[in-house]
């Protein structure tokens, strides 16, 4: 039996445990980007296999980069699509207070961007109080457009980590092991653009051995802020602080 690491909690909501041990085997059936293992699941545990750090290295990145095409590449049913086996609406954040991640099934990826990431999260902003009465209207813009289709591309849904900041990237002797996912189906573009959002180790080369792996679409880079408005938005409903601002003008960048 290898080692294991459990995390647990006795407030998480029902399920929450079951949901990020679907992820995880989803992400793993990809057989692309290395995931934690699973040992067992419970109401208040999750059971990890032991993850031993190491410091990170540009081989270790590029391995990555290309596994994540990988993974991306295994795609999923539709976008908002949860992992297989997997029924009704995900989380995402912290343990301690996880945020409702609206999951279903839309055609296009700028209709689910709009309908399950944008406007969720500005009605729940402002039942916190975070937007003061008007502030969001660049949120309501964005939607609009994203509805319209302006702003799609033909990506098919990926298979996506769906909280790819660098702490859920675990650096081991044997390379990069990705853990802590939100997964679901989305734009491919998503998973590269939280990567950015916090700065990662060496990014320059999972991203050029990713693209080298499965060239990304015409002006990707162009789109990296339009993708980071949704991690910005739950940073600014868990946080306030600057990351209001920062939501909302990334969101009046593409409204």
């Amino acid at each position: 039996m290898p080692p294991r690491y459990r995390k647990s909690s006795d407030d998480v909501p029902p399920g929450y445990f079951a949901w990020e041990a679907a992820g995880l085997r989803w992400l793993a059936d990809a057989g692309g980007a290395p995931i934690v293992g699973v040992v067992d699941v419970a109401a208040t545990h999750l059971d990890l296999v032991r993850l031993d750090p190491a410091p990170s290295h540009r081989d270790a990145a590029e391995r990555l980069g290309r596994a994540l095409a990988t993974t991306h590449a295994a795609g999923a049913g539709a976008f908002g699509a949860g992992p297989a086996g997997w029924a009704g609406d995900g989380w995402l954040g912290p343990l301690d207070e996880p945020l409702p991640l609206t999951l279903g099934a839309w055609d296009s990826w700028a209709a689910f961007y709009a309908e399950a990431r944008v406007l969720p999260l500005a009605r729940l902003g402002r039942e916190r109080g975070v937007f003061d009465a008007g502030a969001d209207a660049p949120l309501h813009r964005l939607a609009a457009t994203l509805r319209s289709g302006g702003l799609d591309t033909a990506d098919a849904p990926a298979r996506l980590h769906g909280d790819l900041w660098s702490g859920n990237i675990m650096w081991t002797a044997d390379g990069a092991v990705l853990i802590d996912p939100a997964a679901h189906g989305g734009h491919r573009e998503a998973d590269l653009a939280m990567l950015a959002l916090f700065g990662a180790p060496h990014l320059d080369r999972i991203l050029a051995a990713y693209d080298e792996a499965a060239p990304l679409a015409t002006g990707w880079r162009d789109r990296v802020l339009l993708h980071q408005v949704h991690p910005l938005l739950v940073h600014a409903v868990l946080f306030g602080g600057s990351y209001v601002r920062r939501a909302l003008d990334a969101a009046a960048r593409y409204a």
